[in-house]
């Protein structure tokens, strides 16, 4: 059965069904903000004031959370290779600390009035309507936006969801606030005003707490690192994985991994092994981007080949041992293994048809090797000529 989005690219459609869902919190925060506020100020409910403080930190948060949207979409750059998907991340934290700030203004605020014997005073019962109609908006509210958030995948639009279920939980505070206050506990009122503070703080805090752990690099939850691992080790050519690194950026994640494959395969095989092990993770997981590095043996503790010679002085070390003896090779391959090289060298034909040569060069070679710090072994190959597209 098609759908309406059939033809929505998928990002796309994701921008679209957030901006939506924003914009419904941000219309239903305006109206809710002015009702408490005005109502709760000529009702003298400081717990109605402090609700509609919050709806109105709501507002702000849905504004930034819009914006967030529209740039978090932006492809990557120059200057920001990996997308932009942190946006997210750093809007987050920025509605968290932004939490805190107005729960400790509130916290402060109803502290001082309760230290006021003439500050505690009854409140009008329109604020109890208000309070009670807000309760019933803010938990429909979040039911709405955590159904989009975890069909999108949306670290965002869940901490907003959540958001809007602390307001619920708020407000409830509130509604037994003011039925106390309204039956002659007129403290109450300012305890409410209090716990609302507290509860603000405490959503701030852990928001906060959350999106610095990510904007520090933390690394996916344990279970997802497991089944990414199990998806690189069942890949085809695989023979071991070790620094495996994960770090997660907006709703998905990036991995690092070394794997170790053949040490004796061609470099091609071995990028093959690599990028099919990358595109097993990219298409299984919920990441953004796999860095997959090469090893020929493991060096998660060391790296024992990392003082030897490169190629050119590897070569030249060997010409000037054997000289006259060596003919010019037409390949010659090295391999770095447990801190020593091993060589293939591939003779011409015309080399093999002189046994004396080949003699002379075999006992060049084994003194060579009796005394070199370096090479661990070399081996002799006639060329063999292959037919090919």
């Amino acid at each position: 059965m098609s759908s309406a989005h059939s033809h929505v690219p998928v990002h796309n459609q994701r921008y679209l069904d957030t901006k939506k869902s924003t914009w419904v919190s941000v219309w239903l925060n305006l109206v809710l903000t002015i009702l408490q506020i005005v109502v709760g100020y000529f009702g003298r409910s400081q717990a109605l004031i402090a609700d509609g403080l919050h709806s109105l930190s709501d507002l702000i948060s849905d504004f930034m959370v819009l914006f967030a949207n529209r740039k978090s979409q932006h492809a990557a750059d120059a200057i920001h290779p990996y997308g932009h998907a942190r946006i997210e991340t750093a809007t987050t934290f920025l509605l968290g600390v932004m939490l805190v700030g107005i729960g400790l203004a509130l916290l402060w605020g109803a502290g001082v009035k309760l230290q006021d014997p003439s500050a505690i005073q009854a409140v009008h019962v329109a604020t109890l309507y208000i309070a009670v109609f807000t309760l019933i908006c803010k938990e429909a509210l979040y039911r709405y936006l955590l159904a989009i958030g975890k069909r999108l995948n949306s670290q965002m639009l869940i901490a907003n969801a959540w958001h809007s279920r602390s307001d619920a939980a708020s407000s409830l505070v509130v509604v037994l606030g003011i039925g106390g206050n309204l039956l002659g506990f007129h403290y109450l009122d300012l305890v409410a005003a209090l716990l609302v503070g507290l509860m603000i703080v405490h959503m701030g805090w852990k928001m906060a707490f959350q999106a610095l752990s990510e904007l520090i690099d933390t690394a996916l939850d344990a279970d997802a690192v497991q089944q990414i691992r199990a998806t690189i080790e069942a890949t085809p050519g695989v023979r071991g994985l070790h620094e495996l690194r994960t770090r997660k950026m907006g709703d998905s994640g990036l991995v690092d991994a070394h794997i170790l494959v053949d040490p004796r395969i061609s470099v091609s095989e071995g990028h093959h092994i690599a990028e099919r092990a990358r595109q097993r993770v990219l298409e299984q997981h919920a990441v953004a981007d796999v860095l997959v590095h090469i090893d020929p043996e493991d060096d998660d503790q060391a790296i024992p080949s990392a003082h030897l010679p490169n190629r050119t002085e590897l070569i030249a070390r060997l010409e000037h041992a054997l000289q006259e003896a060596l003919p010019t090779p037409e390949r010659i391959v090295l391999h770095y293994l447990e801190g020593r090289v091993e060589a293939e060298l591939y003779l011409p034909d015309s080399f093999w048809n002189q046994a004396e040569q080949v003699a002379r060069l075999q006992q060049a070679l084994q003194q060579f090797l009796s005394g070199d710090k370096i090479f661990s072994a070399i081996r002799l190959h006639k060329v063999t000529h292959y037919l090919g597209a």
